[in-house]
């Protein structure tokens, strides 16, 4: 059989043949009891990365209890509850997992199987099983709704082409999992070198000025962009700002003016609470200068560069995650005080540390790039996906 030739801009789907999703994939209901199973492997919806093919965490029989759904090697674990979070991997081994989950199983006869979780992947289906999702706090995809979705498929030489395009943009991306997986070991060492061993200086209150922001009136809050923006704690994660219309807030406030709770350029933000505590904090850029600081989250601001690399260094570390365990007042939500947060203490700017400071910054900024160049190729990946389906 000579090799079929796709061309992506102008796809031909005249010999395409549409199928009910039933005839495509079979649903896979075998019942386990988790506490009377060999099985070793237990897969939750929490264990499944949004949009990521490959399942790299799971769960063992103790972690859960009631009837789970069996699954086999090679089989696909679909997340039907919140199908928005795209949420279908493969698995690499036998094993059980969440009946909030579908078990499926391509269908030879009509689709590759090699092909089957990239086409689960696309925006048609799961735009489709987003659209058939019941409930509205936890919407959920039934098999009986789900199995007669109609759905087009192309001829298998033209799958096994396409099977292969997407195996290869797969593989490079798993390329690039793999150097991240090796840079972050080589970061944590780093941070491990700076922080386990090396003379204590002073608390960050000596060493930077600390403040935190203004005792807010919510019910001055607006979504209309009227008034000053506010930097809330649920703008802030793991180095990073996030500015969406969903959680943007403007205060309308008169003592929102007060130029002391403002942000600077070069400020480190770190919220003082939330279910994430000691993952998430930020360095301002000139973006969010002028930003209204609301009062859950510390601010600290040094005019030597080193410290305020070192504190973000730390904020990154294992270590700070550790002081929030030992410190964090845990209530309806978890949360520090600014007192504990400027008794932290850093080492001391020895040679050797600012040594192995620089050398973690330019691992992070190789990082960036890397993650950066990763982004861009899931994208295309998505977007050739999209343009096949």
């Amino acid at each position: 059989m000579s090799e079929a030739k796709i061309d992506l801009n102008n796809l031909d789907k005249s010999n395409w043949k549409t199928y009910r999703f039933d005839e495509i994939a079979k649903n896979i209901s075998e019942r386990v009891d988790p506490n009377n199973t060999d099985l070793k492997v237990y897969i939750g919806l929490e264990h499944i990365d949004s949009e990521s093919l490959h399942i790299k965490r799971h769960g063992t029989p103790d972690d859960v209890n009631g009837t789970k759904l069996k699954f086999y090697k090679g089989d696909i674990i679909f997340g039907r509850r919140r199908a928005y979070q795209r949420k279908a991997g493969i698995a690499t081994w036998d094993g059980f997992c969440s009946a909030h989950a579908l078990v499926l199983r391509a269908n030879p006869d009509v689709i590759d199987p090699e092909l089957f979780p990239f086409f689960m992947h696309s925006d048609l289906f799961m735009n489709r099983a987003i659209d058939i999702s019941v409930g509205s706090l936890s919407p959920t995809i039934n098999w009986g709704t789900l199995k007669h979705q109609e759905f087009q498929i192309p001829p298998m030489a033209v799958q096994l082409v396409m099977s292969q395009l997407f195996k290869s943009g797969e593989e490079l991306l798993n390329n690039y999992s793999c150097l991240f997986d090796a840079q972050d070991k080589v970061i944590k060492s780093l941070l491990k070198n700076i922080f386990q061993n090396n003379e204590a200086g002073e608390p960050l209150i000596k060493r930077f000025e600390v403040t935190t922001g203004f005792p807010y009136k919510s019910k001055l809050f607006n979504e209309i962009q009227e008034g000053f923006k506010l930097m809330r704690g649920i703008n802030i994660k793991e180095g990073e700002f996030l500015w969406e219309p969903e959680i943007d807030r403007h205060y309308s406030g008169e003592d929102g003016k007060d130029e002391k709770f403002k942000v600077k350029s070069g400020d480190i933000l770190v919220p003082m609470d939330g279910s994430k505590l000691g993952l998430n904090y930020a360095r301002a850029t000139d973006t969010e200068v002028g930003m209204l600081l609301v009062q859950r989250i510390a601010s600290f601001r040094s005019d030597n560069e080193f410290d305020n690399e070192l504190l973000l260094a730390f904020l990154a570390s294992s270590y700070f995650q550790k002081f929030v365990a030992k410190n964090n007042t845990t209530t309806a939500i978890p949360h520090v005080s600014l007192k504990q947060l400027k008794e932290i203490v850093l080492p001391k700017l020895t040679a050797p540390v600012i040594n192995q400071l620089q050398k973690y910054k330019s691992l992070i900024a190789a990082r960036t790039d890397l993650v950066r160049t990763r982004c861009k190729q899931r994208e295309l990946k998505r977007n050739i996906i999209n343009k096949v389906f």
